[in-house]
């Protein structure tokens, strides 16, 4: 995954910029089972003004990571939002409407209310790619109403389901102000219960400016949040959400971001 090192810091913001463009144009990447998509990395979105700062947090220097988690809110999100406000750790929550915004509110309204970044997972998680363009802007319109209801704030990021993704939702994406967000880390916690095996495939993948999946639905998810967070703490890991991990940078409508 790019970055740049420290050797390339004391050289100068030059090399920086030579780095972080050729991060762009590398990052063509190919998800399972997915659409080859060309994809933004986090460092070269924050190559847009490399004298600007974001808040307490500036990932041009410091090693960040994004938490990020899918499909909900469910029963658990109020144990998790529990579990970030106890560490102090931001993140971003990728919603889905039927069943779960509809149902839960009261956490859609929480979530903003602390900080997180609320974005959205479509509003019944069909494969955007297998819809005609009508339904697509359907998915995506309805999420994007109903967050705006409940926070006051219209999303602008958004996950396809199963990260699958082509020109048209890129054209309707665009259209709605929405940029689109991969990742990087997958703990494939939709298969297992384990809550060890979870954070032990997030601790294998975890890099710096790395986007992690997960799914705050799902029985062993939770419970394993606590240990990765402690983990990558100690490895000297700043969690942040993914609108600070492209900061100064800001995600662009219609185009997709992945580490």
């Amino acid at each position: 995954m790019p970055s740049l090192t420290r050797k390339m810091h004391r050289t100068g913001a030059a090399f920086r910029a030579v780095a972080t463009v050729a991060a762009a144009l590398a990052a063509t990447v190919a998800l399972s089972g997915c659409t080859r998509v060309a994809a933004t990395a986090p460092s070269a979105a924050r190559a847009t003004d490399v004298q600007a700062r974001f808040g307490a947090v500036d990932c041009r220097e410091a090693k960040c990571i994004a938490l990020t988690f899918d499909a909900g809110p469910s029963e658990h999100s109020a144990r998790l939002l529990d579990i970030l406000q106890e560490k102090h750790v931001p993140a971003t929550f990728f919603l889905l409407g039927r069943r779960h915004i509809e149902k839960y509110p009261e956490l859609v309204r929480r979530m903003a209310d602390e900080g997180h970044e609320v974005a959205s997972h479509t509003w019944t998680h069909r494969r955007l790619t297998e819809l005609p363009p009508e339904e697509i802007r359907q998915e995506l319109a309805r999420t994007n109403e109903e967050i705006e209801r409940l926070t006051g704030r219209r999303p602008t990021l958004m996950r396809p389901p199963q990260g699958r993704t082509d020109d048209t939702v890129h054209e309707i994406s665009r259209e709605l102000g929405l940029a689109e967000v991969l990742w990087s880390v997958t703990a494939k916690d939709y298969r297992t219960t384990d809550s060890e095996l979870i954070t032990r495939r997030v601790l294998a993948q975890s890099s710096r400016d790395g986007i992690i999946l997960l799914h705050d639905l799902y029985d062993g998810t939770v419970p394993a949040v606590p240990g990765i967070i402690d983990a990558l703490k100690q490895r000297g890991y700043v969690f942040v959400t993914v609108p600070q991990l492209l900061a100064p940078g800001k995600a662009e409508p219609g185009k997709v971001y992945r580490p």
